[in-house]
């Protein structure tokens, strides 16, 4: 897979089948100018509603999402051949944006498709772990599961939480159950 070559003031970006199918993206969206004041439990509320119904559209699950003062984290994974990330995050962007107003995302992105590597559960879960310390290493609280903006999100299993101590377990389940039942 080649690069797409940059454009004058755009993030350089794979090719678009790179975030196609089941593949994994750690997502950072920026507010612009890090503008702050718009983390509540209301947009919290709002954000995971828009992105479930992102993940749903675009046959994707959510294994850890933080939202900062400043930006969100997440990491998708493709649930199908038929997933199409840089789609996905396109749309819900132009959702999302509506409920910062007047606030609003930065024009781009910054994606980093996880590499054959990083699909190895332990490196995978060492990833998301960085999404979820986040709030630790910006020293906003003591351990990351005291953080309210942060959690995952798989359609159907609304209780799922990273808090919990066999979520990786219920996680890979649930992920492998997905991608057998898309299989052709």
């Amino acid at each position: 897979m080649g690069s797409v070559p940059p454009q004058h003031g755009h993030l350089p970006r794979l090719a678009p089948e790179a975030y196609r199918g089941f593949v994994g993206v750690h997502w950072i969206m920026t507010v612009e100018a890090r503008a702050t004041g718009w983390l509540n439990d209301l947009f919290h509320a709002r954000w995971r509603e828009a992105m479930l119904h992102a993940l749903v559209q675009h046959e994707l699950l959510c294994p850890v999402y933080c939202l900062m003062p400043d930006h969100a984290h997440f990491v998708r994974l493709g649930g199908s051949a038929g997933s199409d990330q840089r789609r996905a995050v396109t749309e819900f962007r132009r959702t999302t944006n509506r409920l910062l107003a007047p606030r609003k995302w930065q024009r781009e992105a910054y994606d980093h498709v996880l590499r054959e590597a990083e699909w190895k559960r332990d490196a995978f879960s060492a990833a998301c772990w960085y999404v979820l310390e986040n709030p630790m290493r910006k020293d906003m609280v003591p351990d990351w599961k005291n953080y309210p903006y942060s959690g995952a999100l798989v359609p159907g299993y609304p209780d799922l939480d990273p808090r919990r101590e066999d979520f990786w377990e219920v996680f890979w389940k649930i992920y492998n159950r997905q991608v057998e039942e898309s299989a052709p």
